[in-house]
């Protein structure tokens, strides 16, 4: 009998832990609008693709960007406000709990209207990339996760008497700081003198009047940059030479020849192995995707697939790295693919309501 409950306890066990495995958090930012009520939260089941328990995280103004620090300890999102000085917005970090989350502290971001939050890999800094004002704030971490006052203030307008800065996105490497600002024309550099950020040796790369670079990635090795441009619809590729400096070796449409009406992109991701590159398109409405040549960084077209939406402003690759999810903001669902991991092709598995999401983020 002993022996028998053993059995019994041990089988329960391994699929109490099989059934963990196949499940992981997704966050779900949001605007405040259709309904909207903050940041949401569903288990997604890495077997069948299925998004279910549904959950209200936190009653938030326009949680409209979110991201986790790489020890999946904290989770720092945006909203819009003008509680702060000076400001008409916010980061509030927040602990991750086993039974969700908790607030640490807010802090305003100093610029108008912030769109992207960046952390560093060691979680020290994180910035806040503001797109009214063209401007960023580089924070301090503090050990349990929160935002110190009085961040670092760099304020893009004055690079350009011209051109209106548009900060859009920022990324931390071991090289420094990467920021693509959407109204330069420019992915700007940033090192760390040991007090505060300072221009790069390559301070700027520069891109076509009227590109817009918008996000970024790298590949693993940061031999190889990808950046898609919202106003021109491409995605340029750079590469790194002995100097560390990156130079574009080629651009590439993101959308059908046939394609004639208006359309900006939004979002870029890599699949987990580095072969494949997708990118999305607000107005094709698709996702467009690209094989990746690892040895020459450079892209050769793969297809693309409809989002089953409208206006997919931001899109993830799962954990498991066999599911691609879109957050279509004017259509309110969130749509489910199946990726095949061999060719990098798209199948529609279904969809869930959820009003204007814009932002997805897997715990993992």
């Amino acid at each position: 009998m002993k022996q028998r409950n053993l059995v019994l306890i041990l089988c329960s066990l391994v699929l109490f832990i099989s059934c963990k495995e196949e499940s992981s958090k997704l966050f779900v930012g949001t605007f405040s609008e259709n309904g909207s009520e903050g940041l949401y939260s569903y288990s997604f089941n890495s077997k069948t693709g299925e998004l279910n328990n549904k959950k209200l995280e936190a009653e938030i103004k326009d949680p409209s960007f979110l991201t986790l620090s790489d020890n999946k300890k904290y989770l720092y999102v945006i909203k819009r406000t003008e509680e702060f000085k000076d400001s008409k917005g916010a980061i509030i970090a927040y602990k991750i709990k086993e039974d969700g989350i908790e607030e640490i502290n807010t802090v305003g971001t100093g610029g108008g209207y912030p769109c992207h939050v960046g952390v560093s890999k060691e979680g020290n800094f994180l910035a806040a990339s503001c797109y009214s004002d063209g401007s960023l704030s580089i924070y301090k971490v503090a050990e349990d996760g929160s935002l110190k006052s009085n961040p670092q203030y760099i304020n893009h307008k004055i690079l350009d008497s011209i051109k209106k800065a548009k900060a859009h996105a920022s990324i931390f490497t071991p090289d420094g700081l990467f920021t693509a600002d959407l109204g330069l024309d420019a992915v700007k550099r940033y090192t760390y003198n040991g007090k505060k950020f300072v221009p790069g040796k390559q301070a700027s790369l520069n891109f076509p009047d009227g590109a817009g670079p918008r996000h970024f990635k790298f590949s693993k090795d940061k031999k190889f940059l990808y950046v898609i441009n919202e106003l021109n619809s491409t995605i340029t590729v750079l590469n790194k030479n002995e100097d560390a400096e990156y130079t574009a070796i080629e651009t590439k449409s993101t959308l059908d020849k046939a394609f004639k009406d208006k359309n900006s992109c939004a979002d870029i991701h890599l699949s987990k192995d580095g072969n494949y590159l997708y990118g999305s398109n607000r107005g094709e409405n698709t996702i467009v995707i690209f094989k990746i040549d690892k040895e020459t960084g450079k892209l050769t077209l793969v297809g693309r697939e409809s989002v089953h939406g409208d206006w997919p402003r931001n899109f993830v690759i799962d954990p498991s790295n066999t599911f691609l999810l879109v957050a279509n903001q004017k259509t309110n669902n969130i749509s489910v693919f199946k990726r095949n991991i061999k060719n990098g092709t798209l199948s529609f598995l279904q969809e869930i309501k959820n009003p204007s999401p814009v932002c997805l983020e897997f715990l993992e």
